[in-house]
């Protein structure tokens, strides 16, 4: 146990040195918040000069606007508005040569039938049918107090006529499938694991051929149980690898807080706070077998170049569910869906895109958790072996069949 302590604390020391762990983890989400933030004071300071119309009865940069009001609705021009919103004209013509001397921007004409029909006509020379600037609100807040007899309570239920709340019957509600984040949310939630795991199982192939490189490797075997190697190095990579997770995780909710957005998501794509849970046992059991064989590809390659190269023979199981979203997002109970979710091998990325997709059984999660879990260990113990082997397979060139065989113990 000692032995394992020690390369753990040697593998967490050693990357938590490394500058480029320092940069990804440190340097770019710092670099983002900083563009993220500037972009947003920007914003603030500019969103005054948007425009002279706004639509808030505390501005002060409202404009005179006129009307002419053939049908007597106007009697009073509410108190909240600031003086000089309004102006009354008697006519067209008179409010038309106010318009053209500047003493208006804009006038409204109320014919005789609004009532019955409900329209009206809105003279502004500097209209912009896309734009959402304006103060129409004055005119609609007026009207609203004359056709309502001045009455609060009447003006807000007219304002919000109804307040529709949804309680579903069943315990859990069937999502929109016409909602994009019925897709999205799924989509991201794999693409997300799936980084988290290459990401740190990488650390481990990065460490394994340095050390085989340096023939530090040869040297720890002659006084450390491969395993207990194998053991310490996948501890300690895992958990600055979830470090480094929760850092960029962290500042991305803290900034988005400052920014006023949250994470909030649409009705019915909102995922369960259990995901939470499910995502880190399915993470670390998911790292926990792809690094190992990350290690041991790393013990069986010359360097970390050819080792690059032949990563696709460890990580394309998890590359299925990646081509198969859209079965596991439209199909979540498929036969399909469920196989890949419980197969060992695609289960912690299959198994997380159909909880973020909802309406999973729990047995289901269990069941994957299980057999991931037993995976786990046969992946540890047989690239263990590797490392044993490592030194007579050492400058061979290594083939699909050569990796797979040191990795059944052949």
């Amino acid at each position: 146990m000692n032995r394992i302590l020690l390369i753990l604390r040697n593998e967490v020391h050693t990357v938590l040195r490394s500058k480029a762990y320092l940069v990804t983890t440190f340097g770019l989400p710092l670099l983002a918040a900083m563009i993220f933030l500037g972009i947003t004071l920007l914003r603030r300071d500019t969103s005054p000069r948007l425009g002279t119309h706004t639509a808030s009865p505390d501005t002060p940069q409202l404009q005179t606007e006129g009307y002419v009001d053939y049908s007597g609705l106007i009697k009073v021009i509410p108190e909240d508005l600031p003086n000089g919103a309004l102006a009354p004209f008697p006519d067209e013509a008179s409010a038309y040569r106010a318009l053209s001397a500047s003493e208006i921007s804009a006038y409204y004409v109320i014919p005789a039938d609004y009532v019955e029909s409900g329209d009206l006509v809105y003279i502004d020379p500097e209209y912009r049918p896309a734009s959402s600037e304006g103060q129409a609100w004055v005119m609609q807040r007026t009207i609203y107090v004359n056709l309502l007899g001045n009455d609060p309570a009447l003006i807000a239920h007219a304002s919000q006529p109804m307040e529709v709340r949804a309680n579903p019957l069943a315990q859990t509600a069937e999502r929109d499938r016409d909602n994009p984040m019925t897709f999205y949310v799924p989509y991201a939630t794999m693409m997300l694991l799936y980084m988290l795991i290459m990401l740190s199982s990488g650390l481990l192939l990065h460490s394994v051929s340095a050390e085989k490189k340096n023939q530090v490797m040869e040297v720890l075997l002659l006084s450390v149980n491969p395993l207990q190697i194998l053991a310490g190095k996948i501890v300690g990579l895992g958990a600055v690898g979830l470090l480094q997770a929760i850092i960029w995780f962290g500042l991305g909710y803290a900034i988005l807080s400052i920014g006023g957005r949250g994470l909030s998501l649409p009705t019915g794509s909102e995922l369960p706070p259990s995901i939470l849970v499910w995502g880190l046992l399915f993470y670390l059991l998911g790292y926990a077998v792809y690094a190992s064989l990350m290690a041991g590809l790393g013990a069986l390659m010359p360097n970390l170049k050819e080792a690059s190269q032949m990563v696709i023979l460890v990580i394309w199981p998890l590359l299925i569910p990646l081509l198969l979203i859209v079965v596991l997002v439209e199909n979540t109970h498929g036969i399909l869906a469920t196989g890949l979710s419980l197969f060992p091998l695609t289960a912690p990325i299959a198994m997380m895109t159909r909880l973020a997709a909802g309406n999973v059984p729990l047995w289901q999660p269990l069941m994957a958790i299980l057999l991931l879990l037993f995976t786990a260990v046969l992946v540890v113990r047989a690239a263990a072996q590797i490392f044993r082997a490592q030194a007579l397979l050492s400058g061979q060139s290594v083939s699909a069949r050569r990796f797979y065989a040191a990795l059944l113990g052949q």
